[in-house]
């Protein structure tokens, strides 16, 4: 799909543990509507959207009996497969993008490669378990699940920072911003693939 034509997807995904339904609309203007029943989560979820200017719709039931994480895992993987979805072949995108995003007294840069390879690099720590009742260690859960199944290169590394709420908008925000660059069109492309491969599937 020409990163010059609507690119949009719907995922549904369902699960002993969870039942998910996604759409992404990659050209959108950062509209949003979630409810994964996670608090803190919808919040970083809007987030994302809002910064990225991807459209994304959630609706996610899960065993939140147990605790948040199949919940958080479970919706990365489908924003992630609907993002890969709705990008195609990656035509006339710019592929790359980085940046250092500040809120307050944190700094977190973001990288990003749509590449066809999944990978992540996390540097980032938390002085706490929790953030409210928000397991921290769950936000590197979300960007593995995220990356593997979009199938982007994504390094995060949170230069510094003292409270953990701004430590982890700020990681979904900087990652926001660069999913936003890289899949834009590159107007100088033409519809071709960034790849001297001539494939951005891996």
């Amino acid at each position: 799909m020409d990163a010059a034509t609507g690119r949009s997807a719907t995922i549904s995904r369902k699960t002993s543990e969870t039942a998910i339904s996604v759409s992404v609309e990659l050209d959108g203007t950062g509209k949003f509507d979630i409810s994964t029943g996670v608090g803190f989560f919808d919040h970083m979820l809007e987030q994302l959207a809002r910064h990225s200017l991807i459209d994304i719709t959630v609706k996610a039931e899960g065993d939140l009996h147990i605790d948040d994480h199949h919940t958080v895992e479970d919706t990365g993987i489908a924003i992630g497969q609907a993002i890969a979805q709705a990008s195609g072949e990656r035509r006339g995108i710019t592929r790359y993008a980085s940046l250092d995003l500040a809120m307050d007294e944190t700094l977190t840069s973001a990288a990003v490669d749509v590449s066809g390879r999944p990978f992540l690099v996390w540097n980032v720590a938390f002085s706490s378990p929790k953030i409210g009742s928000f397991d921290t260690e769950l936000v590197r859960e979300f960007f593995q699940a995220l990356a593997q199944n979009a199938g982007i290169t994504l390094h995060v590394t949170n230069r510094y920072g003292a409270n953990n709420h701004h430590i982890a908008e700020t990681c979904f925000k900087a990652v926001a911003r660069v999913l936003r660059a890289a899949f834009e069109a590159d107007r100088r492309q033409h519809g071709a693939i960034p790849s001297t491969k001539g494939t951005l599937g891996g």
